[in-house]
Order: structure tokens, then sequence, then C-alpha cells
């Protein structure tokens, strides 16, 4: 898995840049809740030694009991803020170490859980070797193998995500468990390197 290293990093910005409004959720505050609108962008200050992801959420809406979902990157509150519970694949993930290991900074854009909006993490004012940008700005849905396509729910929306393959086909080979459960045994198959391919600096297999 590549990561990048970043010293004296402690505030995050996350834009809005494709051509649908997201909802992100980002684990730093369970109270916390943040839409983004079309190129919009907002800054979060996190604390020192915090670790965590941030994914966005797409496709939402509320019903008329007040029951907000996601058809992409949904955390199943059914609220706009997720209190805490992670997203469900297939999901996009930034993800973050702060004060990790001789008091670097990791990150990494991970597509282990799938895939379901184009995501790019920028160092600023960082050093190091491995200080640059790494992620995935490429829509994969086109790429997407049709055994790992989920297409939106009316069909209008086309192709929404693209799940892992140990989601959509659950077994020890895909989900790196069981006789795959080391590094010896997983390795990236098929699949993993159709994505490898396209963004070869983002995580496409566990």
């Amino acid at each position: 898995m590549t990561k990048g290293l970043v010293r004296g990093f402690r505030a995050t910005s996350v834009s809005q840049n494709p051509a649908s409004d997201i909802a992100p959720k980002r684990t730093l505050s369970a109270k916390g809740r943040l839409v983004l609108q079309t190129g919009a962008s907002t800054t979060i200050a996190a604390p020192a030694s915090w670790g965590g992801h941030f994914w966005g959420r797409t496709l939402c809406s509320e019903d008329s009991t007040g029951k907000f979902s996601c058809v992409t990157g949904d955390c199943g509150s059914d609220k706009l803020k997720c209190s805490g519970n992670g997203a469900a694949p297939p999901a996009t993930l930034a993800e973050f170490t702060l004060d990790g290991a001789g008091g670097l900074n990791f990150f990494d854009v991970s597509l282990v859980d799938g895939y379901n909006v184009p995501m790019l993490v920028v160092p600023q004012g960082g050093s190091g070797e491995k200080c640059t940008a790494t992620g995935c700005m490429e829509d994969l849905n086109d790429a997407c193998p049709s055994e790992l396509k989920v297409m939106g729910m009316d069909g209008r929306e086309g192709v929404v995500v693209g799940k892992s393959t140990c989601e959509a086909f659950n077994s020890p080979q895909y989900c790196c468990s069981g006789a795959y459960g080391t590094p010896d045994t997983c390795k990236p198959s098929a699949y993993s390197a159709i994505f490898k391919s396209v963004t070869p600096s983002t995580p496409t297999y566990i």
C-alpha cells in the first residue's frame, strides 16, 4: 500500500468539484454534519494524533418521514449526521493517521472498499520524499467490469458505484481471509489490476 508522508499537517480542506452535490462524512466529530454544494469547499481542523476517514455520500434524499439516505456511501443513521457510523461499501475512502510512526502523518486514498466518487489528497506545506498528491480523479464507473457495477435504483443514473471484489464475490480469495489472509497469499486480482492501471497510486486491494 502506497502512503504519503507529511510533517506539520493539521487541517484538511474538502472541496466538491463533480457535477452533483455530495454530503461528505468525516469522523472528527460525531456531532458534525456537512453538505457541500457543487464547487464549494470547507476546512476542518484535526486534533493531534487523530486517525480516521473521509468519504463522500451521493444521490442523497429525505423521504416524507424525514429519513435521510444516500444511494452511495450511506452510513445507515437515517439522518444527515452519521453519529460515528462508517460508510457502507462501495465507497472511496481518504484515510489519515496524524502523528503516526516517527511522528509522521500518513495519508492515502483507498479503493479497497470499492469506488463511488473521484478523490484526491493534496498535502500543503509538508516535506518528505512521499509528500505528494495521491488519489484517483478518474471516473472509474466506465472502466468497472459489469459484475462489479451497481446501477442507480431507478436506472436513470446509470452506473453509480463500483463494488470491491470482496463485496461482490464474498470469497476468501478476494477478501484476503482464511487461506488468503497473509501478504504472501493475498495477491492482486485481474480486477484490481484494471483499476490500478487507471489510478496507480491508489490502493485497490487489501
